[in-house]
């Protein structure tokens, strides 16, 4: 067994927080680039070349890239050989709490009924898993609520099928229009359950931009519903345009033999997403 203190992991998740509001990740920054070079509007074109001064200035002066520093999602593997000293949903916790108080974060977690701001970004929502070895992997995705908020869920009928499932999708974004600050990245849950689509379409945000998923049916769907969702001309920021999405990720899961459960978690064009191994 390997003894892993909890003050490494709220260091880490610490750290996690201010370079996720700070510096976007590669992956992320390309394929802004690729868009406004491919853009066929005008506007369109001078928005993305705005989203990209954004980004550069935040990362060179340490400043948020976005006002909205989300509610801290993450996702964390946690080796089986692992042994902890303490609470890993508290060192989480700590670690969110040093690092939107260190970085001068917004702070947007509050009662969902009250509406009284927690003051610390948290609790977090912390997704854990257990896999092979004595490593704690940790991925963080700050979910703004102008994305969020254009998410849906949907439990179709099997007999629906997969046009069913384009429609839903193709729809969803449609009436989004600009809300979610396109470019977006659209993750897409399908099968599980009710849950499991929603945390399926959430985690898939977490790909690399325009990556493709590793069967072959799912990967022909995902580029049938990119160009679909392009071709509505919602464009950057929603002014118009040949480039409405970066990348639309799916992941599927088995699910009941009577449901279709089908989740869009929609990502703005901050697809903020960092991840460390301890």
């Amino acid at each position: 067994m390997r003894q892993v203190a909890t003050t490494k992991i709220t260091k880490a998740v610490r750290d996690l927080c201010l370079s996720a509001a700070y510096d976007l990740e590669p992956d992320v920054a390309s394929a802004i680039r690729a868009a406004r070079d491919r853009e066929e509007s005008p506007l369109g074109k001078e928005v993305l070349e705005q989203i990209i001064n954004n980004f550069e200035i935040a990362g060179k002066e340490s400043l948020p890239m976005c006002q909205d520093t989300g509610i801290s999602v993450f996702f964390v593997e946690v080796g089986r050989e692992v042994m902890l000293d303490g609470s890993l949903e508290e060192a989480i916790n700590e670690g969110v709490r040093q690092g939107y108080k260190e970085g001068y974060l917004r702070k947007s977690v509050c009662h969902p009924l009250k509406r009284l701001n927690t003051g610390d970004n948290t609790p977090a929502i912390i997704h854990t898993t257990f896999i092979e070895g004595d490593k704690i992997k940790i991925k963080i995705a700050p979910k703004g609520a102008g994305s969020e908020n254009m998410s849906k869920l949907k439990m179709l009928k099997p007999a629906e099928g997969i046009e069913g499932i384009k429609k839903f999708v193709v729809e969803s974004i449609k009436e989004a229009g600009g809300n979610p600050c396109p470019p977006i990245v659209v993750g897409v849950g399908i099968g599980g359950s009710f849950e499991k689509s929603a945390i399926l379409s959430k985690k898939a945000l977490l790909r690399p931009v325009g990556s493709k998923n590793e069967d072959n049916d799912v990967a022909a769907l995902e580029a049938e519903l990119l160009d679909k969702v392009n071709a509505l001309g919602i464009g950057p920021m929603g002014f118009g345009g040949t480039v409405t999405a970066l990348g639309v990720h799916v992941e599927i899961y088995p699910c009941h033999i009577a449901s279709l459960p089908v989740a869009i978690n929609i990502q703005c064009h901050a697809d903020r997403h960092k991840e460390i191994t301890i």
